[in-house]
């Protein structure tokens, strides 16, 4: 097994990691300045710093197979009060670049067994289940 070290910290994938934030970070300051579709559904934030917070739900959106992390259903719950801003975050270019895949990343309010999910709603091409 191969282990990265950085910053004083020995884990595996916290290269990975670090370069995924990085290229986060970097989309993110991209998409603030050249604005993004649909950014007031997040009110006052865009949809691609909302995507932040959905970091812990990272191996959840690219594998449907993948187990969903209790913190990551937690914030799918915060977010999913206002549909049109969970919506606009799973379809961000953050979650894109991050690897996030549209039609795995739908079912996670599902998945989580959030039983006031938007069953139903609409997002993209793409329906809530």
């Amino acid at each position: 097994m191969h282990t990265t070290y950085l910053l004083g910290m020995e884990t595996p994938m916290t290269r990975q990691k670090f370069t995924l934030l990085l290229l986060i970070a970097a989309f993110s300051v991209f998409i603030i300045s050249g604005g993004v579709d649909g950014a007031n559904e997040c009110g006052k934030s865009s949809p691609d710093r909302e995507a932040f917070k959905l970091a812990p739900c990272m191996s959840a959106v690219q594998d449907i197979n993948a187990p969903v992390s209790s913190s990551c259903c937690l914030q799918v719950k915060k977010m999913g009060q206002n549909p049109s801003c969970l919506c606009a975050v799973m379809l961000s270019n953050t979650a894109k670049s991050s690897g996030a895949k549209p039609e795995v990343a739908v079912t996670i309010p599902k998945r989580c067994n959030i039983a006031d999910r938007p069953v139903g709603y609409k997002c993209g091409a793409y329906t809530l289940p």
